[in-house]
């Protein structure tokens, strides 16, 4: 079993910066796949960016150049800081790891203001 918590949500204008957290109970060491995917209001969930145990990394189009993901294996802990924000990202922003089936955290909110 893996238990995600998301943290860092929050309301930021537009141009701003917000690091989200991934706290994953036990050790992400042998977790191949981390990522963070969002779902805005109305619309499907959709992939964000993905980091694999290797340190692999890939990013939506949407958001290539704006945002980076990590982990932090010491931390048990993956990041997405994300700048340049626009309203657009605004969203649902949810932790996913995959070690035999899929984990999801419950999500933090992030609000980019015009």
């Amino acid at each position: 079993q893996v238990q995600l918590v998301e943290s860092g949500g929050g309301l930021v204008q537009a141009g701003g910066s917000l690091r989200l957290s991934c706290a994953a109970s036990g050790s992400i060491f042998s977790i191949n796949y981390m990522g963070w995917y969002r779902q805005a209001p109305g619309k499907q969930r959709e992939f964000v960016a993905l980091i694999t145990s290797g340190g692999s990394t890939n990013y939506a189009d949407s958001v290539k150049g704006r945002f980076t993901i990590s982990r932090d294996n010491a931390k048990n802990t993956v990041y997405l800081q994300m700048n340049n924000l626009k309203p657009e990202d605004t969203a649902v922003y949810y932790c996913k790891a995959i070690r035999g089936m899929d984990y999801w955290g419950k999500g933090t909110l992030v609000t980019v203001s015009s």
